[in-house]
């Protein structure tokens, strides 16, 4: 890994590797030139040279197994709580042996670097809209609690940590379930889009490709990003309600069908201040330390989501 961008036959493990977001780094990885390793419970056949793992990497033993003889690892499982990324209630104790158990058991069975994917709403509320890496966390809920335990014990271990904004794209691993792809779906469905009050919330949304490219970037130069958090953001802020209208007018030009309403609904019960913050993530260190930055504009990116979805709908039929 000596040339910047090359990994030159590394074996990178990717725990997770078959997910929405471990399946595009792991292709990522496989077309630069590393040895990637796709560890998850049903890896299927990815469509590109990898080594293949089927483990459930809660049973003992398995963590260690997955990761024997590689030069980086990946951890990029995560616990949803049947596809949420809100963990609460009974399900806690369960988030918590995956999103840190499986963790640090990578971290004590790996011989090289560890590259964690954080989030950045670890920061927590009380953060300034617009975020550089130099705050100090304030967990709110308990997946951001449980992101923040984790990353720590990588960093402390010497590995690095990508905080991720939202991420959306098209799949080709399971699907994504982020709010982008859920809008799209209803939108091609004619149904109305909605937003929790007037929508003007901001968010920071990174395409999966590039997010793919983080990573990539991140196991180039482990060896500099060693013991930090980085954030892996595009820069950029975008309304929610533009978001829901820019994804409303894509469908309508794939569909030829009028744009679905994007509407104004109360919050629900479940909602926290952090849904209600604008967050977005300045990428600024992380492009100084390796080159990388977002470089697929949502005007491209969502419409490129929203085909894959309609095109995807094609081929089931």
């Amino acid at each position: 890994m000596s040339v910047p961008g090359e990994l030159s036959g590394a074996l990178v493990a990717v725990l997770g590797g078959s997910g929405f977001v471990g399946s595009a780094v792991s292709a990522r990885l496989a077309t630069r030139g590393a040895r990637v390793r796709v560890v998850a419970r049903n890896p299927g056949v990815p469509p590109f040279r990898a080594e293949v793992v089927a483990a459930d990497l809660t049973e003992p033993g398995a963590v260690a197994a997955a990761v024997a003889g590689a030069d980086v690892v990946l951890p990029l499982v995560l616990f949803t709580g049947g596809g949420t990324w809100r963990v609460a209630g009974g399900g806690a104790a369960d988030a918590a042996r995956v999103n840190v158990g499986i963790v640090a058991e990578a971290v004590d069975a790996a011989r090289g670097p560890v590259v964690f994917a954080g989030s950045t709403s670890q920061v927590g509320p009380g953060a300034p809209e617009r975020i550089d890496g130099t705050e100090t966390d304030h967990p709110e809920s308990e997946y951001d609690r449980q992101k923040c335990a984790a990353e720590r014990l990588v960093l402390d271990a010497g590995g690095c940590s990508l905080r991720l904004p939202t991420v959306f794209g098209p799949s080709t691993g399971s699907p994504d379930r982020g709010v982008v792809t859920t809008m799209a779906r209803r939108a091609l469905a004619g149904e109305p889009l909605t937003v929790w009050g007037a929508g003007d919330v901001r968010r920071d949304l990174v395409f999966v490709e590039d997010v793919a490219e983080a990573f990539v970037a991140a196991v180039a130069h482990a060896d500099r990003l060693a013991g930090r958090a980085w954030l892996a953001g595009s820069g950029t802020g975008i309304a929610v309600r533009a978001l829901f209208e820019l994804v409303a007018a894509t469908a309508a030009d794939l569909t030829g069908r009028p744009a679905v309403p994007v509407r104004s609904v109360p919050p629900p019960p479940y909602a926290t201040a952090s849904d209600f913050r604008s967050l977005v993530a300045d990428p600024a260190g992380l492009t100084l330390a390796t080159g990388w930055r977002a470089r697929i504009p949502l005007t491209e990116a969502v419409p490129r989501t929203v085909a894959h979805l309609v095109q995807s709908s094609v081929d089931r039929t």
